[in-house]
């Protein structure tokens, strides 16, 4: 099979999440994890936002309270408690360990799908889930942590990714009606709004040090990252299925390591980390390898 217009999504969606951890370490430093969080995700909610109103038209569906509320319940998981969790993450340990911990999530999926979609839990995809964590318990290390990571990063990252296999569980329950730009969209306007309220509770800023200095990471992470990123995951999910899709999410943790091996200190590819990343890469291939082969 040839390369395709598909390939070009899933190649669009590793390269905007691949660069995610080094953008959001370099932003961090500059905004609070409740505050980067909120800014990306109401920027990039809004750059989804004319391809979820035009892919509604299209579908002639007309959003009723029932998928308001459940964009909210998306936005509550997915940003204010995976994506904030996942900041706080990359605060808090090196950018390579942070990419590896989040792209975990698909694992996660599987056994939350079983419980909130009905999907069956094959044995073949319990041993996925328990390979994909001995090989995220090796680039961890933490018998031997590397200097920059912290048992907090860990514990942050490692409930980023299950939340947000949390999100995508719940998003097959609804995504089949809205399609996938639309559920992204509001749910990220939405729980950028949420974020917001606990910003403001919490008497955190909300817009304090955008300058000139700080705006282009901002909109990297911004339009970029998640903006970019979603649209094309989600074309690729359109055009490839969620399987191919998926495969963004292997090539991801590899583009993460070399860019923060190249442009952030401390962020070495040790053995541990090279040997840990071709586990989860190649649990995650047999899977999807075999998971084409039932449906084909």
């Amino acid at each position: 099979m040839g390369f395709s217009r598909s390939h070009l999504w899933v190649l669009g969606t590793a390269f905007a999440f691949g660069t995610m951890e080094v953008a959001l370490k370099i932003g961090g430093a500059r905004f609070s994890a409740l505050q980067l969080t909120f800014l990306r995700f109401l920027a990039g909610g809004l750059f989804l936002l004319p391809f979820a109103l035009r892919d509604l038209r299209r579908r002639g569906v007309r959003l009723t309270d029932g998928d308001w509320a459940f964009f909210a319940l998306e936005g509550a998981v997915g940003v204010v408690g995976s994506m904030t969790l996942f900041q706080l993450s990359v605060n808090a340990s090196n950018a390579n360990l942070a990419a590896v911990l989040i792209s975990v999530n698909p694992a996660f999926t599987m056994a939350f799908a079983h419980v909130v979609a009905g999907e069956r839990l094959t044995w073949g995809k319990a041993a996925t889930l328990a390979v994909c964590l001995a090989g995220l318990a090796l680039v961890a290390a933490p018998w031997r942590m590397a200097v920059g990571n912290t048992p907090r990063g860990i514990a942050y990252g490692l409930g980023a990714a299950i939340l947000f296999g949390l999100y995508t569980a719940l998003s097959k329950r609804r995504i089949g009606r809205t399609g996938g730009m639309a559920l992204n969209s509001f749910s990220f306007l939405l729980g950028s709004a949420l974020e917001l309220g606990v910003l403001v509770a919490l008497h955190e800023p909300v817009l304090r040090g955008i300058d000139a200095s700080s705006l282009p990471v901002l909109l990297y992470v911004s339009l970029v990252v998640t903006g970019f990123g979603y649209f094309c995951f989600m074309k690729a999910v359109e055009t490839a299925g969620p399987t191919t899709a998926s495969h963004a999410f292997f090539v991801k943790p590899v583009i993460a390591a070399l860019l923060a091996r190249a442009l952030l200190p401390g962020n070495e590819i040790t053995w541990n980390i090279a040997l840990g990343i071709a586990i989860i890469v190649t649990a995650f291939t047999v899977h999807a390898a075999a998971e084409r082969r039932r449906v084909n």
